[in-house]
């Protein structure tokens, strides 16, 4: 594996992507932050050795490297994900490589559904911990000592001080910006009532199918790590309709403008 990363790091860096500071994952519907960044470089991920391909339909799939408010970022224009047939490893190698180009912060976005009866549509909720229900960790895999501590602590696994400056910018801002408990599955199928019950009965306020294995990784390899859904649907399990995709992704994108405002304005201050 450090001889693919190697491989894979070798080809960016001759592509022009040289020391990045800040690592951005783009969710569901949140390509728009691209408009704010001073593209030097990009790249398609089925152009970059060793890289997966992003196989969901809306989701970008390039590598993108930049300024943005004075800072040199790389972002990922779209994810992997378990249901998509990819390993956790899979899921999780962008991080890897992000790490090993030298970012030291790690900001991630993504598109969930509220299971906290007081969180609605439309608004966003910066994750002060998560509940990992993947059945699996990136982490579970031979020679992952040579990356990092096996043993990873995971106690704190979101960054306070980030946290408490997105909370400073959501106020300064008028931003509804939610604290809470993230879920992640695998889907890709949407939960049964049942399990929407269920997670509300284990303290998770809002729930979705990527996230986790990424903070994971980043905590592995001691990254400043953040992360805001966007909430894009409200799952009572008492009043439960049928899912409809197209209003889910409408809802991310019309919340996109304030998830630009906080990741805009924070990355000024790191």
């Amino acid at each position: 594996m450090i001889k693919i990363i190697e491989e894979t790091v070798d080809y960016l860096k001759g592509k022009g992507f040289e020391s990045p500071e800040i690592g951005i994952i783009l969710g569901t519907g949140l390509g728009k932050l691209i408009n704010d960044v001073e593209i030097i470089k990009e790249v398609s991920y089925n152009h970059i050795p060793n890289f997966p391909t992003a196989t969901v339909e809306f989701h970008k799939g390039k590598l993108i490297f930049g300024i943005m408010a004075g800072k040199k970022v790389i972002i990922m224009q779209g994810r992997f994900h378990l249901y998509e047939g990819y390993s956790l490893q899979d899921v999780t190698y962008p991080v890897r490589i992000m790490e090993k180009l030298g970012i030291h912060t790690l900001l991630v976005s993504n598109a969930s559904g509220a299971i906290n009866g007081n969180f609605k549509k439309g608004e966003l909720m910066l994750i002060e911990d998560h509940i990992n229900l993947q059945g699996s960790s990136p982490l579970a895999f031979k020679g992952v000592e040579n990356f990092g501590e096996r043993f990873t602590d995971m106690s704190a696994p979101y960054d306070a001080e980030i946290n408490k400056t997105f909370k400073s910018i959501a106020e300064a801002n008028n931003i509804t910006l939610h604290e809470g408990v993230y879920a992640s599955v695998v889907g890709p199928q949407l939960e049964t009532r049942a399990e929407y019950r269920m997670l509300k009965i284990i303290g998770a306020d809002a729930v979705g199918m990527s996230t986790v294995p990424e903070i994971i990784v980043a905590n592995h390899l001691k990254l400043k790590v953040a992360a805001v859904s966007v909430l894009t649907d409200e799952c009572d399990p008492e009043n439960l309709a049928p899912v409809n995709i197209s209003e889910i992704i409408a809802m991310a994108e019309k919340a996109e403008p304030n998830m630009v405002t906080l990741f805009k304005e924070l990355i000024k201050t790191l």
